[in-house]
């Protein structure tokens, strides 16, 4: 069995990276390592679990992320996402919305290391799969490097190896998710030291990475990257990353991904699912390429998805590749990769 790998993820986005978005994600990166959206303890311990948990062979390596800040609560869901099949447990201690903080998780937990600290052990040994954390680097405005080493440094005393920081403050209150993202100035320096006081841990950096080049170079100073609105807004950079990190994976084609999802779609259609939420991670699949406006419309249009017919997707790239100036011509359809 081949050991973990951190060398390219892709970020836990809530109400992105569903197991449709994570099975196409599969299809452009195959050796990623991919991460739910944030489950809380809550909807696990008092929801619909297959909902939540339910995900396609494919997706392996895939990662649960959890929210909560009750140890025994989440032992309990970790030991749910080990059951169904996970190949890691991570706790979310970097969402700084106002909902999350509510339920006294996310960034605030940061405040609490002592907590973590329990929250974490209580997960290990529910489980015998990787726990990780994913955190930033401070709270509001605080940028002292103590704060975080001595948060990292708690955290490593549970046994935990594996960090993924968000190389970013959170703001709790005056900042919404969204400028959280972009305002707090990034500092990869700090992540560095890190590494540098924590030599036997796994970094994975997290946060700006806009496309293939910069995450690659990061990849020489890190132990890995995680992209996040890049492989929502341009998932192709998911292949351009693993062609440079994994030379000799073989990476499908666009017409390859096409007939994956189609096919991928037909089934989960005849299983009552709609065909809109296959279509919208794809949408940004051929940005970049003539016809792609086309492509997009064809596959956010509310009245072509209301027939629930999957060739939908194979006409929106057919009409994507035949739009003026694609240089597209009448190809036969290639066969989706084993296993896809």
């Amino acid at each position: 069995m081949d050991s973990p790998d951190w060398r390219l993820c892709v970020a836990p986005m809530i109400d992105v990276t569903d197991r449709h978005c994570r099975y196409f994600h599969r299809l452009l990166a195959p050796r990623a390592r991919l991460y739910t959206e944030m489950i809380t303890t809550g909807a696990l311990l008092h929801g619909n679990v297959a909902r939540h948990l339910e995900f396609d062979e494919a997706e392996h390596p895939v990662a649960l992320q959890l929210g909560g800040s009750e140890p025994d609560a989440l032992a309990h869901s970790a030991k749910l996402g080990k059951q169904w099949g996970y190949d890691e447990i991570n706790l979310n201690c970097g969402c700084p919305s106002e909902r999350v903080q509510k339920g006294a998780f996310g960034a605030c937990l940061m405040a609490e290391p002592a907590l973590v600290a329990d929250c974490m052990k209580a997960m290990q040994d529910a489980v015998d799969i990787p726990v990780t954390v994913k955190h930033r680097l401070g709270l509001d405005y605080d940028e002292s490097y103590e704060f975080v080493r001595d948060f990292v440094g708690k955290i490593y005393d549970t046994g935990c190896r594996v960090f993924i920081a968000h190389a970013r403050n959170a703001v709790l209150k005056g900042l919404s998710p969204k400028d959280n993202r972009e305002i707090p100035p990034l500092r990869y320096d700090v992540v560095a030291q890190l590494k540098r006081d924590f030599p036997d841990c796994t970094f994975v950096l997290n946060g700006g990475l806009a496309d293939a080049g910069q995450s690659v170079s990061a990849a020489q100073t890190f132990d890995g990257v995680m992209l996040g609105r890049a492989a929502w807004h341009t998932p192709r950079v998911l292949s351009e990353v693993s062609l440079q990190l994994w030379p000799s994976v073989r990476l499908p084609s666009d017409a390859q991904v096409v007939d994956a999802m189609t096919e991928y779609a037909a089934r989960q259609v005849a299983k009552g699912v709609p065909l809109r939420v296959m279509t919208r991670p794809m949408l940004g699949l051929v940005n970049g390429q003539s016809g792609a406006r086309r492509w997009r419309r064809m596959l956010s249009d509310p009245a072509l998805l209301a027939a629930n017919n999957p060739e939908l997707i194979y006409d929106a790239w057919r009409s994507q590749r035949h739009a003026p100036g694609s240089g597209a011509h009448d190809a036969a359809r290639e066969a989706a990769p084993a296993g896809m």
